[in-house]
């Protein structure tokens, strides 16, 4: 695990200079090692967490004839059986890290290298005979990289934005279009970033850059899609899924490191620990769990610590610790994500770096089997089309009334097409508030035709579950897995977003995720070997925040949003002031809401206060 930074077409004559300082702003993500190499065309390196061959694993890395040069931040979970097979067709090896075996295929391969790689990853390979570079990330978009376009032209990349604003020809700007809808999503949808001319590079996404032209080819080497097995059993489905997790979690404990898991109360994050005891029922195995003094889960967690003897501790979530760190957090972020749990997860991280340098954990798991409750929404919806025509007719003139009655947003929702009311797991502000709210340029809701086209064919439910994991999965949950975690050097590894539990999780038919009114009722069926019976059913909490009641107890956040010159240079403030005065006299819950903007103005006081 590291974090890698790079520079293309530099005319800098202290190149080394700015790489250095790229990488220094990164530390965090590699602080037991760096490496770097340059060159009349490019300059690149990386900071370097040591999980695998800890001492002989250095980079860059180098073929045996010198034309190839790599660095590479992630973990590659069938690196050993790739080694073998490369050298069994003559390849000779220099360390045992993953890294090296990534160049050795790519001798192989070419950019097909991508098809067999079995893991998280970013990289950078530095092809000096056919005079390009192969930049890359994987299939999910576990691992971030980002990269910025000058005149048409990648110039630079690297694992977080921050070491790209270092760079001495970039201007810094704003990107309002990014906050526009950040509004709306709690997270940047858009591929360009908050940061005018840095955009993401997309799961499943390479770019081959000409160095003579500085022209850059993209190129999508995977798409996730859904296709049901409509003659899946309950019980074969159940057995086939147990063993493909229990298979995915044994690759990901590769590591020469300790490694620990992340314990909620619910059956996702049991189901890990459970089938690491099954790969290693002895040994010590750490666990760590956070919740807030009178909000959490540790009677849960503590009763599947118990069960299958992990060494477990318990992190209680301090509000003013909570409140001081946000700024702190927004810089890690680098974009802001106005997620409440994520705060939780940088001090649940925190801790367990002390103790361990990599974690499982059980992010991936909602979206592919289909956790959220809100996916069984058509399944409710679709009980109106049995009532007659002429009772639905008087059904909604209700939603005329000039008044609200209990019911009618839900009637609302049944009178839109799925394309027109959802844009993932987490909508803040409707597209018609964001309007009203906003004081700068308008601009267009983001458009997901293009991902709901791909759907055609697929349930409500099923295209609910693709709109998130295009969407929702990587901008905010991967987002915040990684970010959080590697601003303590602690490695995240995600055993559910592993291709071959994907393979298995696009088969599952809506019967067999949504059955008896649960949510992920399959992955709840496999979980039985490894999990205490009421963990199999308990609905989904992961590690709670009492946002909303800590928002009204506290004052000193208040004042300073209502003054803050970079929110009353965007947003009306007088119905921000409507929101605060609504949520603290408890008349509505605007916490969500409100965090929107306080993660905003933590992010604008970290990227461009000055003093």
């Amino acid at each position: 695990m590291c974090g890698i930074a790079g520079i293309i077409h530099y005319s800098s004559s202290n190149a080394g200079d700015i790489l250095d300082e790229m990488l220094s702003r990164i530390v965090h993500r590699g602080p037991d090692d760096s490496g770097v190499f340059l060159d009349d065309e490019v300059a690149f390196g990386m900071r370097r967490l040591s999980i695998i061959d800890t001492k002989g694993g250095k980079q860059p890395i180098s073929s045996e004839d010198g034309s190839l040069v790599v660095v590479f931040n992630g973990e590659i979970y069938n690196f050993k059986k790739i080694r073998g097979e490369l050298i069994a067709s003559g390849h000779t090896f220099k360390t045992h890290t993953d890294t090296e075996v990534i160049l050795h295929l790519y001798e192989e391969k070419g950019d097909a290298v991508l098809k067999e790689l079995r893991g998280m990853f970013t990289f950078f390979i530095y092809d000096m005979k056919k005079g390009k570079v192969l930049i890359a990330r994987d299939q999910f978009g576990i691992k971030p990289l980002y990269y910025w376009i000058e005149k048409g032209k990648v110039r630079a990349i690297a694992s977080e934005i921050k070491s790209l604003l270092i760079l001495p020809e970039y201007k810094k700007e704003i990107n309002d279009e990014a906050i526009f809808h950040y509004l709306s999503y709690q997270y940047n949808p858009l591929r360009e970033t908050f940061f005018l001319d840095i955009y993401k590079l997309p799961p499943a996404t390479s770019l081959l850059i000409d160095l003579k032209t500085g022209e850059a080819e993209e190129k999508k080497y995977w798409q996730f899609g859904f296709e049901e097995n409509i003659e899946m059993s309950e019980k074969d489905g159940a057995e086939e899924l147990s063993k493909v997790l229990l298979g995915s979690v044994d690759h990901h404990l590769v590591s020469d490191v300790p490694v620990g898991a992340f314990l909620s109360g619910g059956v996702d994050s049991a189901l890990i620990v459970g089938a690491i005891r099954a790969v290693h029922p002895h040994g010590e195995l750490k666990t760590f769990t956070i919740g807030a003094k009178d909000t959490n889960e540790f009677d849960e967690a503590r009763e599947v610590a118990l069960l299958l003897k992990t060494s477990h501790k318990e992190i209680i979530l301090d509000p003013d610790e909570y409140f001081a760190e946000l700024p702190r957090i927004a810089y890690h972020f680098d974009e802001p994500v106005a997620d409440p749990s994520a705060v939780a997860l940088y001090f649940l991280a925190r801790e367990a770096s002390k103790q361990v340098k990599v974690v499982l954990s059980g992010e991936g798991a909602d979206e592919l089997f289909g956790g959220y409750n809100i996916y069984r929404e058509p399944f409710s919806l679709a009980k109106f089309n049995r009532i007659p025509a002429f009772l639905r007719t008087l059904i909604f003139l209700l939603l005329k009334l000039p008044f609200e009655i209990r019911g009618m947003n839900y009637l609302r929702r049944y009178q839109k097409k799925l394309e027109k009311r959802y844009i993932g797991n987490a909508k803040v502000f409707s597209p018609e508030d964001a309007e009203v709210i906003w004081k700068g340029k308008k601009y267009d809701r983001m458009d997901l035709s293009p991902l709901y086209k791909e759907t055609e064919k697929y349930s409500d439910s099923t295209k609910m579950q693709y709109i998130d994991i295009n969407t929702w999965l990587v901008g905010d949950i991967l987002a915040k897995a990684d970010k959080m975690s590697m601003a303590h050097s602690l490695e995240v590894r995600v055993p559910y977003l592993d291709k071959e539990v994907a393979s298995f999780a696009r088969t599952i038919p809506d019967r067999l995720k949504f059955m008896n009114g649960t949510t992920k009722y399959l992955l709840r069926k496999a979980s039985k070997a490894f999990v205490p019976p009421r963990t199999q059913m308990r609905k989904k909490l992961g590690f709670p925040v009492p946002l909303a009641v800590w928002l009204r107890e506290r004052i000193d956040w208040r004042e300073k949003l209502l003054s803050h010159p970079f929110i009353i240079s965007r947003f009306n403030i007088e119905i921000i002031k409507k929101l605060i005065d609504e949520h603290v006299e408890g008349s509505k819950d605007n916490s969500r809401k409100l965090f929107i903007f306080l993660m905003l103005m933590a992010w604008h006081d970290a990227f461009f206060y000055k003093s």
